[in-house]
């Protein structure tokens, strides 16, 4: 049988494609990935929508013991697997894509809009964009700086940085714009090499692709003071900007 791998877009469950939305309700189950990334809406609404029961994929699920359920099932049935946004957004989906093949498992692929894409909402042009990098959340003895070298080195090419940010959905919790600031500036602190400073411009954006979505531009002291409300939150380190770029931007910081 066939392991797909269906993107959802970003925003909430309408913005599935009319291709995936075909697949998953033929589909004997259904897998949603929830560790990455989440959609703007309850599970509820999924699964109305859909006409499927969800079963959540924690990270254990999808990279540890995939075997024992998602490529179990999919030997003899046709499984769904639901990423939000596309499903090599994040690169441990290829892992269980591997996974599938190796077993001798058909799989198909279904692709749709991610972050790394939609970003260009921002006015900062796409083929410009450097590494992009995670910020986690700091732990005892887990404070890792590797946001701040890859702001470094795109900087010095002058490519852009986006930086996704850390949650952790079961304990509804999720990284804000303001939290990677103030983790930025902290390793600043330590390194004082000056690449993400108060004074560093940047670019704040809250759940990209709903209607409610917020973009803001200014200094990161600028951005501490604003209230991205709720939702998934990415930061932008513009590196050196075209000036068409410029003209976009210049209405965010607003």
């Amino acid at each position: 049988m066939t392991l797909y791998f269906i993107g959802l877009g970003l925003n909430d469950e309408k913005d599935i494609s009319v291709k995936g939305l075909n697949l998953v309700k033929k589909a004997d189950f259904v897998y949603l990935e929830n560790y990455t990334a989440v959609l703007n809406c309850p599970i509820e609404a999924i699964e109305k929508l859909y006409e499927k029961k969800i079963i959540l994929a924690d990270r254990n699920m999808v990279e540890k013991d995939p075997e024992k359920t998602i490529l179990k099932d999919a030997k003899d049935r046709n499984v769904a697997f639901l990423v939000v946004g596309d499903p090599f957004g994040a690169t441990t989906h290829m892992d269980l894509l591997m996974r599938a093949k190796k077993a001798g498992i058909k799989t198909q692929v279904i692709h749709s809009a991610s972050i790394i894409s939609a970003i260009g909402i921002t006015g900062l042009q796409v083929y410009k964009f450097g590494k992009t990098t995670s910020i986690p959340f700091p732990e005892k003895d887990f404070e890792p700086e590797t946001p701040y070298d890859v702001i470094k080195e795109n900087q010095k090419i002058g490519l852009h940085t986006l930086s996704l940010l850390d949650l952790r959905p079961k304990e509804n919790k999720f990284m804000t714009i303001n939290d990677a600031i103030n983790t930025l500036l902290k390793i600043e602190m330590r390194r004082n090499e000056k690449v993400f400073t108060s004074n560093t411009f940047c670019i704040g954006c809250a759940k990209i692709g709903s209607l409610d979505q917020k973009i803001k531009a200014g200094k990161a002291s600028e951005l501490l003071k604003y209230n991205f409300g709720p939702g998934l939150h990415c930061l932008v380190v513009p590196g050196k900007m075209h000036f068409a770029e410029e003209e976009v931007v210049e209405r965010f910081k607003n």
